[in-house]
């Protein structure tokens, strides 16, 4: 794909959206932090019910710490994996309070050496919470950036980087969350939605599906 589709494309996707951003429910750094924690392998609606109950009660790491985990627990058992996230929030938040003031760190480094966040999440929480240019590309994303032609690559990785490098410097920031809600509502994983898509015409996918 060269450069002036790929304009046109974040063109027409910021024109539809000019502020886009994540769909998990937040009111501050730290809560964005553990709903992403708690996202992987589940739905924003799921973390998104789960937390609005959570952070009504404890939404610092003090409070959340203080709640311990069979509580924790409690507030999360309806999204995957709760048991291991429980455990890895527990221990982010003892961390948060002893070594960085109750504050979430704005760097990639100090996110990442907090359990349960990988560079996934750091890369959200970069991008979204302290707008860096970050890519977190998920499933969606890495299908939409191969499908599309947008920034074809074999691993997470490799995606990462090439979007980094080829989306137009002027939509860098908010990428990601085009790309992800592009991914999430119509450029579908089984039959993506060709006939209501945005960017058919410029899309380089060879197998569309009818209108």
């Amino acid at each position: 794909m060269n450069r002036t589709k790929r304009i046109e494309i974040f063109t027409r996707w910021h024109e539809a959206n000019p502020e886009p951003t994540t769909e998990l429910a937040y009111a501050s750094t730290f809560e964005l932090l553990i709903a992403v924690i708690l996202s992987a392998q589940a739905t924003d609606v799921s973390v998104n019910k789960a937390t609005e109950k959570l952070f009504a009660v404890a939404n610092t790491p003090e409070a959340i710490h203080a709640l311990g985990l069979k509580k924790l627990k409690g507030h999360i058992k309806t999204i995957g994996l709760f048991n291991s996230k429980a455990e890895n929030i527990i221990k982010t938040c003892r961390l948060l309070i002893d070594q960085y003031h109750s504050k979430v760190p704005d760097s990639r480094e100090a996110l990442e050496s907090l359990p349960g966040v990988g560079r996934k999440t750091a890369n959200v929480v970069l991008n979204t919470a302290y707008r860096q240019i970050a890519m977190a590309v998920d499933t969606h994303i890495f299908r939409v950036s191969n499908r599309t032609g947008i920034a074809p690559g074999k691993t997470v990785l490799e995606v990462e980087n090439r979007l980094v490098r080829l989306v137009p410097e002027e939509f860098l920031l908010d990428a990601h969350h085009w790309l992800i809600l592009h991914g999430r509502y119509t450029c579908i994983a089984r039959r993506p939605r060709c006939g209501s898509c945005l960017i058919e015409d410029l899309c380089e996918f060879k197998q569309k599906t009818d209108p």
